[in-house]
Formats: C-alpha cells, structure tokens, sequence
C-alpha cells in the first residue's frame, strides 16, 4: 500500500477533529502494512496541552504492542509534527515519519527548526508533501471558519 492510502486515514482524523471543533490534525500509526493506532487532535476535549494527535496515536500505538519502542512503524500525520511530537517520535524509535502539510510557524522537521539536525540517538526517515493540498486545505478552512465565528 502506498503512503497516499494512509493519509488518507490521517486525513479522515483529522475530519474528525474539525468536526469536534479542533485543530484539524490527525495521525495513524502503521506496522507492517496495518494501521494498529489511530487519533485527531484532542487538545480542547481533553483540556490537556499534549493531546495533539501524535501523542494520542503514539500513546495508543505502544498499548497495541505492549511497549514503548515502536520500531518499524510509520507515522502518518497530516500536518508537521511540533518539537514536543518529533520529540515523542525519536523517543519512541518510529522508523519513518510521513507529513501532509508543512507547519510554518511550529513545524520540527525543517520548517521551524530541524530536530533531525540535533545529535539526538534516533532521527526517523521523513517524507513531506503527501497529499499536501489536502492536508493544507482543511486547515485554512477550519481558521477561516474560526475567524468568522469570532466576528459573528
């Protein structure tokens, strides 16, 4: 299976978000061609800073497998993981980390900075661009809808 098929399962997390009022992000985890964690972005549900969706996919992710090293998984998310998720993604030895659309203004993985670039003990492969316009299109869409709100 291809890396557009499960972004597109990202995709549909992040729909979920969108539709509970939050940040559309959203992530699955993947392990030898099966989806095994799934999570949208959660933070103003929860009430809880660190419910981004990378977090909730990982935390789900190492319950499935019974441990914290999620070697040879990929993570599939829909917008570039922030410090503290590429930080979770080192710490929990994902192989690969595939992003929809670039975070200009907290993006980890070259948009802001570049945790890669530190000399850290595990960098993932990074993929960008998949289905980027997508990933991008649900965001503007959701901060657009946001800003119509507030003047309503």
């Amino acid at each position: 299976m291809c890396d557009e098929f499960f972004m597109k399962k990202a995709l549909r997390q992040a729909v979920v978000a969108y539709n509970a009022g939050e940040v559309p992000v959203g992530a699955v985890i993947v392990k030898d061609g099966k989806v095994i964690a799934r999570a949208a972005n959660s933070r103003e549900k929860s009430k809880n800073a660190l419910m981004h969706a990378e977090i909730h996919a990982i935390q789900k992710a190492c319950k499935k497998l019974g441990g914290w090293r999620l070697s040879g998984c990929t993570l599939y998310v829909t917008l570039e993981p922030c410090v503290m998720c590429a930080g979770a993604v080192m710490n929990s030895r994902i192989d690969r980390v595939v992003i929809g659309a670039r975070d200009e203004k907290a993006g980890a993985y070259g948009s802001v900075t570049d945790i890669s670039q530190l000399p850290v003990n595990h960098k993932p492969q990074v993929r960008f661009g998949i289905m980027e316009q997508e990933c991008s299109d649900i965001l503007k869409s959701f901060f657009k809808d946001l800003r119509l709100k507030k003047r309503n």
